[in-house]
């Protein structure tokens, strides 16, 4: 095939590529993309929803150690509130395929959207991260990191629960919400956050100046 005659391997080189955190209410949204190698195979890959967390933290050094390349990337809060959240986890996704060391043949996504600026051939799958390995191995490499952040930001707001509910809007999530309010790491654009902000904004008492 054309692909072939154009990487130093004798196959095609196929990088997965999937997000985390989009339904996230708080933080950046991370992607990883990854390059799996066929002659050495990983047993247990799956969507990252349905793996145990320490299931996913095994395979995801498992994947380090054997994937050809992978790389994990984020869209930032601030790309999130100013672009959106599907333009940041696009920016996300793309930052991670540049990332890589080894240009792959072709890119396939989870999902079904490809970001518009991206150059290499790609193809979207719907539940790809169930069904074609190279995904797999993203979405637990995405999985993992975000955890990983979420739990610093547990650290540091420790009230909201962050290491428990991921910044998913929870019932205990969103009751922490209503108590104390949001904090810097929320997400301002998302229903209930904007609402919260607004009616506090309401009760803030006006201050006249004088002239």
């Amino acid at each position: 095939m054309a692909h072939e005659k154009q990487n130093r391997f004798d196959f095609i080189l196929e990088c997965g590529v999937d997000e985390c955190g989009i339904g996230s209410a708080i933080a950046e949204v991370y992607a990883a993309s990854c390059i799996l190698d066929p002659r050495r195979p990983i047993k247990g890959l799956a969507d990252s929803k349905k793996l145990s967390p320490k299931r996913r933290a095994e395979l995801s050094i498992i994947i380090q150690e054997c994937a050809l390349d992978f790389c994990v990337a984020t869209g930032s809060l601030e790309e999130i509130e100013r672009l959106n959240i599907l333009y940041a986890s696009h920016l996300a996704m793309l930052r991670s395929i540049e990332g890589l060391k080894i240009k792959p043949d072709l890119v396939l996504i989870d999902g079904n959207k490809i970001p518009k600026a991206l150059t290499i051939p790609a193809r979207a799958i719907v539940k790809g991260d169930a069904t074609v390995p190279a995904i797999s191995a993203a979405s637990i490499l995405a999985k993992v990191a975000r955890d990983e952040a979420m739990l610093k930001y547990h650290d540091r707001y420790p009230q909201y629960g962050f290491d428990a509910h991921k910044g998913y809007l929870t019932r205990p999530h969103l009751a922490a919400l209503k108590k104390f309010g949001p904090c810097p790491a929320h997400r301002k654009g998302y229903e209930p956050i904007r609402a919260l902000i607004q009616a506090a904004a309401i009760r803030e008492p006006r201050v006249e100046r004088s002239p």
